[in-house]
């Protein structure tokens, strides 16, 4: 009898095992490039905890929004800041409700060369660089504060003729971290290391000289059915996936 009853457990185990496999599911998402680190542990541990999977593309928010309205295959995206996924509301592009931020970046003046960007952000005036790096302001909302800072500080007519652009904050970062430009604004996300700027130098911008980076994550109309994408975007908002979100230098939505 216990041999039968153990039998019946193993075989009810093995039984559910094989529908929890066969239930997982692959969503398609799209990443705003400032958040390429924390989601891509986000997305590991999310397989882990629910067999679903997902798979991340990366880019610049501004190109995901008109790539989305002309049918691109994404499923759940989540955006720099909070404009991209709210026009993509208004557009019927969204599950209604969906959207949320799910976190509020921070910019930071950063240099590949040790020592080179004083902690208040100094260098910026001291005419010792020929290139500074930013995001487009067209495409990217890091890019958007970049600029920002630069008219707070009474200084973007003046570097207008060193600004050289990157097409997201990806290749803003790589601008500078390759040497083309001696410094750049990046997303700190980028560099930080157990709460620290992990290489080069750099001055972590108050987030009082720019507007919120409040960053917007939402299902879209495409995702609807998809048990993998309305997970994932239960799971943002679980406990692990905010502590990545905070260990990567980010705030929390309040």
């Amino acid at each position: 009898m216990l041999k039968n009853n153990s039998f019946r457990s193993i075989s009810l185990l093995a039984l559910l095992l094989v529908s929890s496999i066969g239930s997982a599911e692959t969503t398609l998402v799209a990443v705003a490039a400032n958040f390429t680190k924390p989601m891509t542990e986000i997305a590991s541990e999310f397989e882990k905890a629910t067999g679903h999977t997902a798979k991340l593309s990366f880019g610049s928010s501004g190109k995901f929004v008109s790539q989305m309205q002309n049918g691109a295959p994404f499923e759940v995206f989540l955006s720099a800041d909070e404009s991209g996924p709210l026009k993509l509301e208004q557009s019927g592009f969204t599950v209604p409700g969906s959207r949320f931020v799910y976190a509020l970046g921070k910019l930071v003046l950063w240099s590949a060369t040790p020592g080179f960007v004083d902690d208040q952000g100094k260098v910026l005036g001291s005419g010792s660089f020929k290139h500074l790096a930013l995001a487009d302001p067209k495409l990217a909302p890091y890019g958007v504060a970049a600029m920002e800072v630069l008219k707070n500080q009474g200084l973007a007519e003046k570097l207008q003729p060193l600004i050289v652009l990157g097409e997201n904050i990806a290749q803003t970062h790589q601008f500078v971290s390759t040497g083309n430009a001696e410094l750049g604004f990046v997303a700190l996300s980028q560099v930080i290391d157990n709460g620290k700027i992990s290489s080069g130098s750099g001055w972590i911008v108050p987030t009082d000289r720019y507007a919120p980076i409040k960053q917007g994550a939402v299902l879209l109309t495409l995702g609807a059915e998809n048990p993998a994408a309305k997970a994932l975007i239960d799971y943002l908002k679980s406990a692990p996936a905010l502590a990545i979100i905070e260990k990567y230098g980010y705030d929390l939505a309040k």
